[in-house]
């Protein structure tokens, strides 16, 4: 079993035998031995993929060998070029493990046989979606569209149908899944404030208040935090927003990396919440790719990710809701006026990620009045300043501290929100971003040819750049393939693209990096826009921070 498996999928098996201990004081004996079967179980995998790499060298030896790293399932894997027929049919074991993709990276010119294609297409019409529903409810996966990306779906609160999640992403138990839902009370209920009996509905008076006990500032901590939830839920579900609270204890804390905190949010595509409506039950989705990869915008890049998955895939194009609708109403004229239902993720990037925590009861905040804060951990379509004013609108203000407090990890980080890890959204070519001095603004477009050296010019020759509003065009027409996300500076349309823009870069044959200007000088400035164009302008410079892994360079060696 081990030497059939991936270490993704050891790793996290052993995590969830590991998570019901978590919350438990343990021994020492009893974490030496839980640290001992880890490791052992590491060497043992080790150990198992070198001996079938070892015999498939052996038994291949007449024919070529190449090492590839696919962008699918982002591990190394050997293939072998026309092995002799004798050979391959002497084998009783298969020389490889099943799950290591036998196909090249997008753009490869190999010949070798893709891997069987499992997971499939479906549409997105009333029948099919009920269909898909079934399918949620009975533990098994479905992706479909929203406004900002492709989702992998499945039951939220069946942990086995979690487990598949992570199993089928190769995502670590580290990085949480993102609940979704249709209506505010649904999620309400999966946070612990919200569904606390302690609220009774009557209000306290000053005099009361001032001779407040433990117990009873607790009570009213409560109160603001349900109240804080239900004002951000009524003003921004359904829309790309998620928010992070302190669970109710009937959540699986496999769904939470064992924070004890879960994320929400209602998505507003009308696919998406006809799907949820079809489930009849929370839906766990985080983006439909294996993870760190680049997240999908189109059902195409779910079946490049995912496509040796057992998962359907919600299309639009083979059909969609508003033409099954106006089909059934006889109205004809407007039968191929689908559109709307087609221009699935309009926003592109995901949603922004806001986790409401209040302070303890005897912390010394209290007596200035705050009681907790609202942390904008991943940037999206919605603004901290939003998120300020609806606050303000609900009368909560005075009571939470907003902020940004975006961060950088490594996977073995438990984080109560997802796209926290440093390499994320990452294109399979190697990826880097310029440094703000090598951009438009730093020095003159005539000097370019005396700047780069001939190195330079030859690794830009086999480089792809995406750039954003121009910063990087000065090198356009050294480069290999350029795109701008958006020259006018347009951050809408960038976020819109950048995806999609990350993912043809991978299919430029011949390409061996890709380079992205650095937008933190960009993103300062955008304090001075209106609220939805600076709150994308982060998104974008987030992501392409992440697909580089955080690395800016000064020079093109």
């Amino acid at each position: 079993s081990i030497a059939m498996g991936s270490n993704r999928r050891i790793q996290n098996k052993i995590k969830v035998f590991m998570l019901p201990m978590a919350n438990r004081s343990l021994t020492s004996n009893t974490r030496n031995q839980v640290h001992f079967t880890h490791y052992l179980c590491m060497l043992l995998s080790a150990l198992a993929t070198t001996r079938l790499a070892v015999v498939s060298s052996l038994a291949f030896a007449p024919s070529r060998h190449l090492l590839h790293r696919t962008h699918n399932s982002r591990r190394y894997y050997l293939q072998t070029m026309s092995p002799p027929s004798n050979v391959a049919a002497s084998l009783s074991i298969s020389a490889l493990p099943e799950d290591h993709a036998r196909q090249s990276p997008i753009g490869s010119t190999s010949d070798a046989p893709s891997k069987n294609m499992i997971a499939k297409c479906v549409p997105a019409t009333l029948s099919s979606l009920a269909e898909c529903g079934a399918r949620l409810r009975s533990g098994n996966l479905v992706s479909f569209p929203t406004e900002t990306v492709y989702g992998l779906g499945c039951h939220a609160l069946d942990p086995v149908a979690v487990q598949k999640v992570f199993d089928a992403k190769e995502r670590p138990l580290s990085d949480p899944l993102i609940v979704h839902v249709t209506n505010v009370q649904d999620a309400l209920e999966l946070w612990d404030a919200s569904c606390s009996k302690t609220d009774n509905g009557k209000g306290a008076n000053n005099s009361q208040e001032e001779s407040e006990t433990a117990t009873q500032q607790l009570i009213r901590q409560q109160k603001i935090e349900k109240k804080a939830l239900t004002s951000l839920t009524q003003s921004f579900f359904p829309g790309p927003l998620t928010l992070v609270a302190k669970a109710h204890p009937t959540i699986p804390q496999i769904l939470m990396a064992n924070t004890g905190y879960v994320a929400c949010r209602s998505p507003s595509h009308v696919i998406a919440r006809a799907l949820i409506d079809a489930a009849g039950v929370p839906i766990a989705a985080p983006s439909a790719n294996k993870f760190g990869h680049v997240s999908p915008t189109r059902a195409e890049h779910v079946m490049d990710d995912l496509g040796g998955e057992d998962v359907w895939v919600v299309d639009p194009l083979l059909g969609c809701l508003e033409r099954e609708r106006k089909e059934g109403n006889g109205n004809n004229a407007g039968v191929d006026e689908v559109g709307d239902n087609n221009a699935v993720c309009q926003v592109g990037v995901e949603s922004t990620v806001a986790k409401i925590e209040m302070y303890r009861h005897d912390a010394t905040e209290i007596s200035g009045g705050l009681l907790g804060s609202v942390s904008v951990l991943r940037h999206g379509a919605i603004s901290s300043r939003s998120i300020q004013e609806a606050l303000e609108k609900a009368g909560l203000a005075q009571y939470f501290i907003v902020s940004d407090a975006v961060r950088y990890t490594s996977e073995e980080v438990n984080n109560v929100a997802p796209g926290q890890t440093v390499k994320h959204y990452s294109p399979n070519v190697p990826c880097f971003m310029i440094a703000s001095e090598r951009q438009r603004d730093r020095t003159l477009h005539e000097q370019v040819e005396q700047q780069l050296t001939q190195e330079e010019r030859d690794i830009l020759s086999q480089s792809v750049i995406i750039d954003y509003s121009q910063q990087l065009s000065r090198y356009k027409e050294h480069s290999l393939a350029y795109r701008d996300l958006s020259p006018e500076g347009n951050a809408s349309k960038a976020a819109s693209q950048i995806f999609d823009t990350l993912r043809w870069s991978e299919s430029i044959r011949g390409a061996n990096r890709v380079y992205v200007p650095d937008l933190s000088g960009i993103a300062e400035s955008a304090n001075n826009s209106d609220q939805e164009s600076e709150a994308l302008v982060l998104a974008v410079k987030d992501k392409l921070t992440r697909a580089a892994s955080g690395v800016v360079i000064g020079t093109f060696q």
